[in-house]
Order: structure tokens, then C-alpha cells, then sequence
């Protein structure tokens, strides 16, 4: 059965209505980012925003600031939360942004960084944002002609400017899978070679053309670790616009706990019992994935589901 989580950057539907319906209505658009209460999240040409430097909060634009500082710059809606229209503003790199630092009260914050330090609204707004300026800064030419694209329905379609073709552009997302594999009481955690001494996570990839999530989940351990996997659970999703990824997290069983690392993609692959665990974080040798990501509600569910166990007391 699934967890009842909620990762980092999800759960945004909770607090934010996107008025997908309503991205094609000019009149109405330009009433929402003309009211008072309309708010502006600015991200620059790397993907980062604005920290407020009195408070672990997003430094949001009122209209007001919008109208004197970036009216140049097209609004993306991303919808309304707590009544108020919600925008962004994806500057590029003609804009000085050491100087909007100073001028904004707040310095340049990563998703990364956000997604631990802000609240999970702020987080998941930052993180929806990153993806929909990812998608429109990478998406300006017509796959089927070649000609430029213009943007239509709020920043949420391209539509190609040569009207023998006309052809709309949508927000790409692409799928991977990420699993805890686990066999006769412990689970199968893979490590690379680039990452800090000791850290181990779950197994992941990205689907392929004409594959099942379960599908890829088997397919991706095999490539990874030579592990044959039976059957797969559905855990939880995450979205991951680093840069445009979704991330759907599984439970699964291998068939035969054997290891093969002779693709090279892991520098280690290991099976760990909740004791081996246990142990690692208390001395040292064992750290876990970064709380950032759906691979450590993975690994906390599979503690506490098989040795009612918390993970966030055992690490310190």
C-alpha cells in the first residue's frame, strides 16, 4: 500500500488552484496581474530566486514593483493560492542580478537550498516555477518547421509563428523511476563514485519509449546492479525540475539477491540489513540520501515498515 507522505516540492494542489481553464482568456488574465493582491516569483537565467534576508521566505514582487522594475518581462501565470494571483517573471541574463540583490532586500537561493529551508508551499511554487521557465527558455523553435515559437495560454503552450503549420508546444516532464529493492530482510542501496564518502541511495533511471514504470523499475536494477526484480509497489512522486523530471518512487522484490556491477553505471551496490543501518549512522560509515529527495522517504518507509525503525531520529 502506499505511503501516506508527502515529498519535498509535492502536495502543491493543497494550497494552489492553476486555472488551467482559464490560461486562454486575455481580459481575465490581464485583471489578475493587474489587482493588488497579484504576486511575482522572479527567477533568473540559472534557475535561482530571492531569498529574504529577515525571514526563510520568497521575496515575491507586487504589481506595483513588477510595473516599475520588469515590465518588459512576460508573466507566466502559475495560479491562485490563498486568493492571490501568483505569477513568474524568468529574467534573462540582460538583466544585472547582483544588483537586484541589493535592490530586493535578498540574496540568490537554489531549488536545492529552497527545498530544505523553505516552507512546502513556497517550496513547491519555486519548484514549479524552475520547470515551467526551464521548459520556456529551452522551447523556442518549431520541432515540425523550424520557425520561431510565440508564447500563448498564460507561458503554458508555444505556438509555432508560421501559420502553414501552427503547431502547439506542451511542458515536457520526463518520467524516471526510483526504487528500494528489497530481499529476505534487507534492501538493495547503490552508491557513485562522485558522491560524498559513505552516502547510499535507492536505485534510479529514466523510462524508456514504450515501458511500464514497473517495467522500468526491472529493467533499471538489472542495468544497474544485475538484481532480477518480481514484483513492484507503488510508494509516492516527486516532482523534479532539475531539470524537468518526475520522479515516481517504488517498492520491489528481487527474485535473486546476486550483484553485478558490469556496466559500470555504480561505483558500489550493497544489500543492508536495518541493523547494518543502524549501525553505519551511528558510527559514520552510512549516510543516507539527502532529505531532499523521494530516496529517503524510500529508505524511511522500508525502516519502519520492516523494522518500525524512524530515520529521522537515527540521523543526526
Amino acid at each position: 500500500m502506499a505511503a501516506a507522505v508527502t515529498n519535498i516540492f509535492a502536495g502543491l494542489s493543497l494550497v494552489l488552484d492553476r486555472m488551467s481553464e482559464r490560461r486562454d482568456e486575455e481580459a481575465w488574465l490581464a485583471e489578475q496581474a493587474g489587482c493588488r493582491e497579484a504576486r511575482y516569483l522572479l527567477l533568473d537565467a540559472a534557475g535561482e530566486s530571492y531569498l529574504l534576508q529577515e525571514t526563510e521566505g520568497l521575496r515575491w514582487l507586487s504589481g506595483a514593483e513588477r510595473s516599475a522594475w520588469f515590465a518588459d518581462v512576460p508573466a507566466s501565470l502559475l495560479g491562485i493560492a490563498g486568493g492571490c494571483p501568483h505569477f513568474l517573471l524568468a529574467l534573462d541574463d540582460a538583466h544585472p542580478f547582483d544588483a537586484l540583490e541589493e535592490r530586493l532586500a535578498a540574496r540568490r537561493i537554489g531549488l536545492r537550498e529552497a527545498g530544505l529551508r523553505l516552507a512546502a508551499d513556497e517550496a513547491g511554487l519555486f519548484a514549479y516555477a524552475k520547470g515551467l521557465a526551464h521548459w520556456q527558455r529551452e522551447t523556442r523553435f518549431c520541432s515540425g518547421c523550424g520557425a520561431p515559437l510565440r508564447r500563448v495560454a498564460a507561458g503554458h503552450r508555444m505556438q509555432c509563428t508560421d501559420d502553414a503549420c501552427g503547431r502547439l508546444h506542451f511542458p515536457r516532464t520526463d518520467a524516471a523511476i526510483i526504487t528500494i529493492v528489497e530481499h529476505e530482510g534487507a534492501c538493495l542501496l547503490g552508491r557513485q563514485a562522485s558522491w560524498p564518502k559513505g552516502r547510499w541511495s535507492a536505485l534510479a533511471g529514466f523510462v524508456e519509449p514504450g515501458e511500464s514504470l514497473e517495467d522500468a523499475v526491472r529493467r533499471e536494477v538489472a542495468e544497474e546492479a544485475g538484481v532480477r526484480v518480481g514484483e513492484v509497489h507503488y510508494h509516492s512522486s516527486q516532482p523534479w525540475p532539475l531539470p524537468a523530471s518526475l520522479m515516481v518512487g517504488f517498492i520491489a522484490h528481487a527474485l535473486d539477491p546476486a550483484i553485478d556491477l558490469r556496466d559500470g553505471e555504480l561505483e558500489d551496490a550493497r544489500w543492508f540489513t536495518p541493523g547494518q543501518i543502524t549501525a553505519g549512522l551511528a558510527d559514520g560509515s552510512f549516510a543516507t540520501p539527502t532529505r531532499l529527495s523521494v530516496s529517503y522517504q524510500l529508505l524511511a518507509h522500508w525502516l519502519r515498515e520492516r523494522a518500525e525503525l524512524e530515520l529521522d531520529t537515527l540521523v543526526t
